[in-house]
């Protein structure tokens, strides 16, 4: 076994009886420095103090071309990160090459939505009482206020102002964001209240028992309910959110206001949804201008 090997050994056994990670993480560890190992065997006298940046980029950047994904790449440099930590701390080597070494970046996956005939079709449901009433006011504020599905079964008919149109809904991080109810869902919330318990702390989605309806109710509800409506999509209460957040952007284009109503921190995370928006209208234009039309 060569000295460097030796030394990866060493830093696994410390990982093993110092911070005690598991065999399976040990193994996932072996083997990303063993594939960086195995890059520079070329020259087997030099230490690991001669791995430089610029050779690790070079290793990376071989790794992706022979089709290892970004993730896979990052977790790599993650446990090569660490293994340079130790030596660090062992006084072995005089820096850390990986420190500013970064994976290739893994392409954003767009979130499916529905158009909106699809779902103008999807929120047609048919009048009724009871569980029907509940499902359409249900469906009618998931579209219209573009809430997570946490923030709907949670929802509490104090939380509601159907007169002035809004709704207050405590998001992640215990952040509290009010946001507006359109006129659709206003109606078909007021007839659901009319005939359930409208008490303030009482849930406005109740499932059996009284108790507000879970996660996987709504998940259950939604599939059946689109099915009911001829609409054979994967229909989950995210894509709803997705729907309404990519309608509103490509009717605005007012990217901070979609950030505040959906409430996320970042407004990159909001982002994605002018990639959604450019998406469309590349479609419009391939079908309509006289020049993208092929032949």
């Amino acid at each position: 076994m060569s000295e460097r090997r030796a030394l990866a050994e060493r830093f696994l056994d410390h990982l093993a009886v110092e911070r005690r990670l598991s065999p399976r993480t040990i193994d996932a560890y072996r083997d990303d420095i063993g594939r960086l190992a195995q890059a520079i065997d070329s020259d087997p006298t030099r230490g690991w103090d001669a791995v430089s940046a610029e050779r690790l980029r070079s290793f990376i950047a071989a790794e992706h071309r022979d089709g290892q994904s970004p993730k896979s790449l990052a977790r790599r440099l993650s446990a090569i990160r660490s293994f340079f930590r130790w030596q660090l701390r062992e006084g072995l080597v005089r820096a850390n090459p990986a420190d500013g070494v970064r994976a290739p970046r893994a392409p954003r996956k767009l979130p499916n939505v529905l158009d909106a005939d699809e779902m103008g079709a999807f929120l047609e449901l048919p009048q009724g009482a009871g569980i029907a009433a509940r499902d359409r006011a249900m469906l009618e504020l998931f579209y219209s206020s573009a809430l997570r599905l946490s923030e709907l079964t949670t929802l509490r008919w104090g939380n509601l102002d159907l007169d002035d149109g809004l709704v207050r809904v405590d998001g992640k991080g215990g952040k509290t964001r009010v946001v507006p109810v359109g006129r659709q869902a206003r109606e078909a919330l007021r007839a659901w209240k009319s005939e359930s318990s409208a008490a303030l702390d009482a849930p406005v989605f109740p499932g059996r028992g009284g108790a507000a309806i879970s996660a996987r109710g709504v998940q259950a509800r939604l599939k059946t309910l689109a099915q009911r409506q001829g609409l054979w999509k994967r229909v989950h209460p995210h894509l709803l959110r997705h729907s309404c957040a990519s309608h509103l952007l490509e009717s605005s284009g007012n990217l901070r206001a979609v950030q505040e109503m959906l409430g996320h921190a970042d407004i990159a995370t909001t982002q994605i949804y002018t990639h959604l928006d450019f998406q469309h209208l590349a479609k419009v234009y391939d079908s309509a201008h006289p020049r993208a039309k092929r032949r």
